[in-house]
């Protein structure tokens, strides 16, 4: 077994959603979750099929971002994987919706950080074993920061 690290590339302004699904009709129940929570939505999803044809399945509502989901998808190239990048939307507002989708499996992450992923290669194939998601601490929060979350939070809407 080999193990690697993948960067993903993230377009930047863009957050992205990394999951793992079982079955091949998730591309348009992804994308009929991510339209029906927000028309205005910019998205890609790419979704790498582990059986049949094992084929990059693929849509969106924003070409460029289709085609970055198809590049990270495989580049990672780990079965039953999908990838969602969206713009001008934060995956909070998505992720409720997406983990009911009976085909999700799992959830890895969801962020706009920088994310590099930990596959595992055997005879068989890849898959997934974890995320990197950002960065490590460089400390504790101080009663300052606090106060700047807070502040960030109110200003984004998401605190009254």
């Amino acid at each position: 077994m080999e193990l690697k690290a993948v960067a993903m590339q993230i377009p930047e302004g863009c957050n992205v959603i990394l999951g793992q699904t079982h079955f091949i009709k998730t591309v348009e129940d992804l994308h009929e979750i991510m339209v029906s929570i927000s028309s205005q939505v910019k998205f890609g999803i790419a979704f790498c099929e582990a059986s049949g044809p094992c084929l990059v399945r693929s849509t969106g509502s924003d070409r460029a971002l289709e085609d970055a989901a198809i590049n990270n998808a495989i580049a990672l190239g780990a079965g039953h994987s999908f990838i969602i990048l969206l713009k001008d939307a934060y995956p909070i507002n998505f992720l409720n919706a997406i983990k009911q989708c009976p085909e999700v499996c799992t959830i890895y992450c969801a962020t706009a950080n920088p994310v590099e992923v930990i596959v595992a290669q055997t005879e068989q194939g890849r898959g997934i074993l974890g995320v990197i998601d950002g960065f490590s601490p460089k400390g504790l929060e101080t009663p300052e920061d606090v106060k700047a979350r807070q502040s960030f939070l109110r200003q984004i809407g998401y605190k009254l």
